[in-house]
């Protein structure tokens, strides 16, 4: 026994070490490096000053809004130095539309315990590690009472499965505040499974209700973190259904089951109201994002066939290069489909998870209350997978970390059904028993090595997304080695190698700069970004007609690329062709209204042929877009007053004066004014 427990304690220390390595991952965090202002902290902030929304002021600009939601116009608050992206807006004040239960059950308690705060990662690696030490409980506790005769080292596989096959390293390689209440919606429901083990086992009826009522708790507080489980409050009344089946008292379990799960669900409610005017809102019809939310369809039976598909059955791609796991061909979306983020198909690259079809056998040649008591456990399990499934089925988005919802229950399947295979072949020839350990192992390590492969993916995009971040703050030669690590570990990262690419323009190294675009175009030809960044490389190194040829090469590729044409406008225009610059400005600002480089450089262009009131209206549109364009002021200013609007003219110099006291060009504009008068 002593043995027993030294492998199973050294798996979770290997488990817990690994999952807290890979949560070093430099994923982007949406509200900012500083654990103070992560979002849930914010929201603990708010909670100790006795409000609901956010300790964070909504920006005066954001206020002042006609339409807040429109991702075009909210685009300057959503990232630094307002950093809003994903928040929700209501009346005045910004809320949170992710779960509340992190904030209460984590994050709140040790800002209060410590005085320090945590950082989202630091939080999906504690949830997380909760959430396999539970399932790893669970595991121990079926193999003593259920299957004794199986041996440690299947156990031990068992729980590295559990560990590594459940999509927790990809969640921990990317850990922001996206996947906080998802790790805590993990932790809590195997906690929830866990009580409802001891609740179908107590034989004393007080204490039976007792663990009920746990379970209630903890999937009612799962529910606070991920709406998404609330119909999967079913496995609630197992218990109740096998008491009734026993013919034993029914009252105190049902009560037991419900009213802990009803309360938490009221105060939900009243949560709601109290933000959002509505027990139903959660905010995301109020969500600052990429893409307008207040008419979405968010569920929808049209996206399921399309969501399952993709979450199980959809193969990765594989290369000869590390790390060999690549992303899946995401298939035509039906209409209103969101997002697809990375899904993968679990039952063709985790194909561990079939031997979850071995888990009924486990009635076979059993007898008695205890095969009655597993049947129960085990159907709880596969009640909470199959509705968990099918509900992020109906969503009309697809995103890998979504799949941690469904597919540590089906891991706990998928080891009972080892466990199983190895009790069913205990007493058959040695043969037997190597073939099936074959068979369930190889399925086992390939399962675990997808896992850990995507993981090193998403740890290169980690560095590469901080290397945006970097580069975006001016921070280049620290950017260059962020995007230079990416590579290291994903050597066929396209992105990475164009970010690169971009960055060593920067610099100068134009020559450096032009072998990481062939790169990236080696990877991916029809790479529209690695063609227009190569355009604009050997624009800054004056090979104009080079530059011409890539910005078109770009344009033959995706034709309403607006920043494509904007660039292929800027070569044009220096190489003297005017109108042929204004056509491709032109349809830059067709493709994209709100590109307030593409205005100014229309403007100049209109100008310089001759069209002076044209320039003007789209100069007026650019100081529209980006207020603080002095340049564009005082060109602005400049043609006013070319056209007589003196006035007009003066207001644009003083404007660009307040932006920029040092502006001599503007200062001189506005002495000419005052001495005309």
């Amino acid at each position: 026994m002593k043995s027993t427990w030294k492998s199973l304690a050294a798996v979770c220390v290997l488990v817990v070490g690994a999952y807290a390595y890979l949560a070093q991952s430099p994923a982007w965090e949406p509200s900012s490096p500083d654990a103070a202002q992560a979002y849930y902290n914010l929201l603990v902030q708010g909670f100790r000053i006795g409000q609901l929304s956010l300790s964070k002021e909504a920006p005066h600009g954001l206020i002042q809004l006609a339409d807040p939601y429109d991702s075009a116009a909210n685009a300057l608050y959503r990232d630094a130095p307002y950093r809003l992206h994903d928040l929700s807006y209501f009346k005045g004040k910004l809320y949170l539309y992710w779960g509340v239960t992190p904030a209460v059950v984590l994050f709140w308690p040790y800002a209060a315990l410590t005085g320090q705060y945590l950082l989202h990662r630091e939080a999906v690696t504690i949830f997380s590690a909760i959430g396999f030490l539970t399932s790893a409980g669970l595991l121990y506790a079926l193999w003593r009472r259920y299957f004794a005769e199986v041996k440690v080292a299947v156990v031990v596989a068992c729980a590295l499965a559990l560990g590594f096959a459940t999509g927790a390293p990809m969640l921990l390689s990317w850990a922001s505040v996206y996947e906080v209440p998802i790790s805590c919606g993990y932790m809590l429901t195997m906690l929830a499974l866990l009580a409802i083990w001891f609740a179908l086992h107590e034989p004393e009826p007080r204490k039976r209700s007792v663990w009920l009522a746990a379970a209630s708790v903890a999937y009612g507080m799962a529910v606070g973190a991920r709406v998404t489980f609330v119909f999967g409050a079913v496995i609630l009344l197992v218990p109740v259904a096998q008491a009734w089946r026993e013919r034993r008292e029914v009252r105190a379990a049902l009560m037991a089951a419900t009213f802990p799960i009803a309360l938490i669900g009221l105060g939900l409610m009243v949560y709601n109201d109290r933000r959002f005017g509505s027990p139903f809102e959660f905010g995301l019809r109020y969500q600052l994002g990429e893409k307008w939310h207040v008419t979405q369809r968010f569920f929808s039976l049209q996206y399921l066939c399309y969501n399952l598909r993709l979450y199980l059955l959809e193969p990765a791609r594989w290369s000869m290069r590390f790390p060999f796991v690549h992303d899946i061909v995401v298939p035509p979306m039906p209409p209103g489909h969101g997002d697809v983020d990375r899904p993968f198909g679990i039952l063709t690259n985790i194909p561990v998870v079939w031997l979850a079809l071995a888990a009924p056998l486990t009635w076979r040649g059993r007898l008695g209350p205890s095969t009655a008591i597993l049947g129960w456990f085990l159907a709880a399990v596969a009640l909470l997978f199959g509705i968990c499934v099918m509900v992020i089925g109906l969503y009309g988005c697809a995103m890998v970390r979504y799949e941690v919802d469904f597919l540590p229950s089906l891991l706990l399947l998928a080891v009972v059904g080892i466990l199983q295979v190895e009790r069913a072949l205990a007493n058959r020839p040695r043969i037997w028993r190597n073939a099936a350990r074959c068979g369930w192992g190889a399925l086992l390590i390939f399962s675990v090595a997808f896992n850990l492969l995507a993981s090193v993916e998403y740890h290169a995009e980690g560095h590469n997304s901080l290397g945006a971040q970097l580069f975006q703050a001016g921070q280049v030669t620290e950017a260059i080695r962020e995007y230079e690590t990416a590579l290291r570990l994903k050597p066929d990262y396209a992105e990475a190698h164009v970010d690169l690419g971009t960055a060593l323009a920067r610099l100068g190294r134009t020559e450096d700069a032009m072998r990481h675009y062939e790169e990236a175009l080696r990877i991916e030809p029809d790479n529209p970004v690695a063609h227009y960044n190569s355009g604009y490389a050997l624009y800054r190194a004056d090979r104009m007609q080079d530059a011409i040829k890539e910005f078109e090469a770009a344009l033959r590729i995706r034709s309403d690329y607006a920043e494509a044409h904007n660039g292929l406008g800027v070569a044009l225009l220096r190489a003297g062709n005017v109108q042929n610059a204004i056509t491709h400005y032109e349809q830059a600002v067709r493709f994209k209204p709100d590109f307030a480089e593409a205005h100014y450089n229309l403007g100049i262009a209109l100008a310089r042929a001759g069209n002076v009131p044209e320039a003007i209206r789209h100069w007026e549109q650019t100081v529209r877009l980006k207020p603080d364009n002095v340049e564009a002021r005082y060109n602005l200013g400049l043609a006013l007053e070319q056209t007589g609007r003196n006035e007009e003219a003066s207001g644009q110099y003083e404007q660009a004066l307040r932006i920029n006291p040092n502006f001599v060009e503007a200062r001189q504009g506005l002495e000419r004014l005052r001495t005309v008068h």
